[in-house]
């Protein structure tokens, strides 16, 4: 049965309040301090705290910090008609929502309801990590290493919730399939979920993509057109590369996110809309804060909730994981038995894969396509290949740095194809310095007499 603190310095409304939760079918604890409710907290997690802003000992807001320590607790501020404003701010620092005093019974209603639906989500969740927990996957990103389990028990926890997500990595850690398993596994699974990369449209369309325009409101607009907001309504909305989109809208995004109204271009008639909103970057926002790529306002709006995906070369035996997965793939699609051979497997572990999950996929269906029926090391790309060892010179202790200096460049020149810039290059020193040693052992070997210019030679004294 779902659990609910109540706090309230008020005797008559915790009592009412509490009344009334018990008939809705909760177990409930009273609270009416500050210190109160936080030893209610360490005798029992909460499915919800409704919490009274002022109290005697402080505010209720200040329960939220110690609600940081517990998983999956939503938080609802009760409050004063003139105080609203501390409201809103309670939101931005983490409250999943609030009631005014009078308390509204319909409101109050609707969040016990959902309340009770998220423990159950979470309920289900939970057992599907236990059965999952082995497989190597979870919802619809694949992976069995320590850094991916926690990245799991992130998605697990915030998932039943309603807090907006920041998912923060580089390209081609998974970024809209995290995304995507956030939605499958809330209570907002049934409704659409809507991917929009924000740097792949124009600036001068992503508002209307957004938002909306009505028919007319510029050149070429023939007809009405919702936009995400409104087609993702009850769902979810996936905005990836936050940090391209242009500063202005950022704005007005922070305005949709704060009032749930959005306004189509062309119109000042707001339209109510629902929708959780699970933004993404491969940027560090922070730093994008500061380099004025995001606004400050808007990244704490979405930061409620930040899951940092992991890169795949920090993932350990996921690499040989994920690459049997996409050849098992490969394999059923074609009715093959293709296999990676023991060096083409330690190719893999020694790259540093800067493209990540995607570009392994890449890779093995490229090698896939190449190979006959085993994938061996020279079918990897170049920079799989261990680079051919260079030459080694020895020299003798006791040899002079003239005689060392003259057999480093010798062999240098002939590593080089007898190209002199090239040889100039590795070794390090002028073009004109290089000729005048090549030049003076020639001589050496010619009795003193100068040998005929190369071309190389003759095209350089022209210089």
């Amino acid at each position: 049965m779902p659990h609910v603190l109540m706090v309230d310095d008020d005797p008559e409304a915790l009592e009412w309040l509490s009344e009334f939760v018990k008939a809705e079918g909760f177990t409930v604890a009273k609270a009416g301090s500050l210190r109160a409710a936080r030893i209610s907290l360490a005798q029992m997690r909460p499915d919800v705290l409704f919490a009274d802003l002022q109290l005697p000992d402080g505010q209720g807001i200040d329960l939220i910090q110690d609600l940081e320590t517990l998983e999956g607790t939503e938080f609802v501020l009760i409050t004063g008609h003139a105080t609203v404003e501390s409201a809103i701010q309670a939101l931005r620092q983490g409250a999943t929502d609030y009631l005014t005093k009078p308390v509204d019974i319909d409101r109050l209603r609707a969040i016990l309801r959902r309340v009770s639906g998220t423990a159950g989500l979470r309920e289900e969740i939970g057992e599907l990590r236990q059965e999952l927990r082995g497989l190597g996957r979870f919802g619809h990103i694949l992976g069995n290493s320590p850094v991916m389990q926690k990245l799991y028990d992130q998605i697990a926890r915030v998932a039943p919730t309603s807090a907006t997500v920041l998912l923060i990595g580089e390209s081609g850690t998974g970024k809209e399939l995290a995304a995507q398993t956030l939605h499958d596994l809330s209570r907002r699974k049934k409704k659409p979920f809507l991917p929009l990369n924000c740097g792949a449209v124009s600036p001068n369309l992503i508002e209307s993509e957004l938002f909306g325009h009505e028919k007319g409101s510029f050149t070429g607009a023939d007809r009405q057109h919702k936009g995400y907001f409104e087609r993702a309504d009850g769902g979810t909305l996936f905005l990836d590369e936050i940090t391209e989109m242009p500063l202005e809208l950022q704005v007005k995004l922070l305005r949709v996110l704060e009032t749930g109204m959005v306004m189509r271009v062309g119109t000042n008639t707001p339209i109510p809309v629902d929708v959780r909103v699970i933004a993404a970057t491969n940027r560090n926002p922070a730093k994008a804060v500061q380099e004025g790529k995001l606004r400050e306002d808007l990244y704490h709006r979405l930061n409620v909730f930040p899951i940092t995906l992991p890169p795949l070369r920090e993932r350990g035996t996921d690499i040989e994981f994920l690459a049997q997965h996409f050849l098992d793939q490969l394999n059923r699609q074609e009715g093959t038995n293709k296999v990676f051979s023991p060096q083409a497997i330690a190719a893999l572990y020694a790259h540093n894969w800067p493209g990540n999950v995607r570009e392994l996929k890449n890779y093995v269906q490229r090698a896939y396509i190449l190979a006959d029926q085993v994938i061996d090391v020279e079918l990897a790309p170049r920079m799989f290949a261990e680079p051919e060892p260079k030459p080694i010179i020895t020299v003798r202790v006791g040899s002079t740095l003239e005689e060392v200096e003259r057999r480093l460049i010798e062999a240098t020149m002939a590593e080089c194809g007898n190209v002199r810039r090239k040889a100039a290059e590795m070794l390090g020193v002028s073009l004109k310095t290089l000729y005048n040693r090549l030049a003076q052992y020639n001589a050496e070997k010619n009795g003193g007499k100068a040998a005929p210019q190369s071309d190389e030679e003759e095209e350089y004294e022209k210089t």
